[in-house]
């Protein structure tokens, strides 16, 4: 007796064959035979009228440039092995697991085709959408034939009157020996093989990147083996991660959703930028990178989440000083290094960060923000040292500067200070045990302020061998050591004064 689960499915599937049928209103009756064989010839040549024509119900926009250029590459390598990592919302399963290997198999480049998944239901529920193609799409029936198999149409397992073989695979399921008459496997797709359970054991992870090596692979042994991946990259640490570092050869296909310095989104006729930006507010900057353009959230393993006090900001007029460092970056492109600048204040034992901008932005965007601040300290009679490091200065650097600071109406009077010669690594280090005793706050006023997120996105990051940026941790160690010098010993302090407060200090300590 067919369970709740099962009638659901088949309710699911009918439905995807019913919307495959809405091609019925394609086909013209009137039509010429030299018309029909046009199509055909035209769909074979290009994938992008194939979509349009045999698949509208997928093409609710025009396919995007990278669609067409990973079909592509896949289709002029007959042993083609690589990943489309693409951001969420890509199309990644309807591109790899439907239109790629139909387009393939109505070249005759494909015969017997795979698709994984974390489990066999899953694969097979992806499976479906393809299956349902064949089975109800008239327009395609009525130009490539009927390819509904009676007795060869299974969930998961069937093959069309072509002979074209497909079949699901859940993670580590025996694959080996698979054959059907003269056929063996030319074409894996690994779909979403990944789940937030596997990305916490690596030992699975080690154990799906082998059995894609020792058992898939090895299942293909004619003149086409194709293996394609296709997943957002939601971890530091993946299957797709391990496999990369071990193939290097591969094709690694990356796309971003959209740039986050401009939010120009990589698929135009699909999205906008003022989506890209809706969606970094509702989700949390961090969260929308890491769903939409593989910037996964990293879990500290050095500096921790727990580690950050949250509290209410002293006011700035108690604080020993106040220190801003700007950490700088001229591209100001989505591949650049951030512009970071944060401003600390040490008030008593503590460093609080006061506010902070970073941003993979130009020059210019950067000294505007830190020219405001220092107008709202200004106004509340508070001094704030700007500094960054010398080797950043350049005629550039000065021209920006000098423009800024005119067209505001406010002088910085940043100064430069010597780089140290100390490994970065290190110096980052050295703050570690500020933030293991509590003695780093941060004003509460900043939790959901997407620069300091982002900031602390590459705190987090911090380890040896780290890949992440990490101008934002730079430019806070930076204050923060100079920070470490404004402060006075009981004994240089009379009984019943008030430690030295900012303007008094430039007296005492050599800047």
């Amino acid at each position: 007796m067919a369970t709740n689960e099962d009638k659901q499915a088949l309710k699911a599937y009918l439905e995807k064959v019913a919307r495959a049928r809405t091609t019925r209103n394609l086909i013209n009756p009137d039509e010429t035979q030299l018309q029909k064989l046009e199509r055909i010839r035209r769909a074979k040549q290009d994938v992008a009228y194939m979509v349009k024509t045999y698949l509208p119900h997928y093409a609710t926009a025009e396919s995007a440039d990278f669609h067409i250029e990973h079909v592509r590459r896949v289709k002029e390598n007959p042993i083609y092995k690589g990943y489309a990592e693409w951001g969420r919302g890509l199309a990644k399963s309807v591109w790899n697991d439907v239109i790629l290997p139909l387009w393939l198999w109505m070249n005759g480049e494909t015969h017997y085709f795979c698709i994984v998944s974390d489990t066999f239901d899953r694969a097979c529920d992806l499976l479906e959408d393809l299956r349902a193609e064949l089975e109800g799409n008239e327009l395609l029936t009525h130009d490539f034939g009927e390819q509904q198999n009676p007795g060869y149409w299974e969930k998961g397992n069937f093959v069309t009157t072509s002979g074209w073989i497909c079949k699901a695979f859940g993670a580590k399921q025996k694959v080996r020996g698979l054959r059907k008459g003269a056929h063996r496997p030319d074409m894996w797709i690994i779909d979403d093989l990944e789940t937030p359970a596997t990305i916490k054991n690596s030992k699975t992870q080690d154990d799906y990147a082998e059995w894609i090596e020792n058992d898939v692979l090895p299942t293909m042994t004619g003149d086409k083996r194709r293996l394609i991946g296709c997943n957002n990259r939601f971890a530091s640490r993946m299957v797709q991660t391990i496999l990369k570092e071990r193939h290097p050869d591969w094709d690694w296909h990356l796309v971003k959703a959209y740039d986050p310095v401009t939010y120009e989104p990589a698929w135009p006729a699909m999205y906008t930028p003022e989506f890209y930006r809706q969606q970094e507010k509702d989700m949390g900057i961090l969260a929308a990178h890491a769903e939409y353009n593989h910037e996964p959230l990293v879990k500290g393993k050095i500096f921790k989440p727990e580690m950050i006090v949250w509290g209410k900001l002293p006011p700035l007029n108690s604080m020993n000083a106040i220190v801003a460092h700007w950490d700088v970056a001229y591209a100001g492109s989505s591949t650049s290094d951030f512009n970071a600048v944060k401003i600390w204040g040490r008030h008593k034992n503590n460093f609080w960060l006061i506010d902070g901008f970073c941003k993979q932005s130009k020059m210019k965007l950067a000294v505007e923000w830190m020219c405001m601040k220092q107008a709202e300290f200004q106004k509340k009679g508070v001094a704030c040292f700007w500094q960054f490091e010398a080797q950043f200065w350049n005629d550039e650097l000065r021209r920006i500067l000098e423009e800024t600071e005119c067209e505001l109406g406010v002088r910085l009077n940043i100064m430069q200070v010597e780089r140290s010669t100390m490994s970065k690594l290190i110096r980052l280090l050295t703050m570690h045990p500020y933030y293991q005793n509590g003695r780093i706050h941060v004003n509460e006023e900043l939790k959901s302020n997407p620069d300091i997120m982002t900031g602390l996105k590459q705190l987090y990051a911090v380890e040896p061998g780290m890949t992440e940026h990490d101008d934002s941790p730079d430019a806070d160690e930076q204050a923060i050591k100079k920070l470490e010098l404004y402060t006075e010993s009981p004994t240089d302090t009379e009984k019943g004064k008030k430690p030295y407060k900012v303007g008094r200090i430039k007296m005492r300590f050599k800047w």
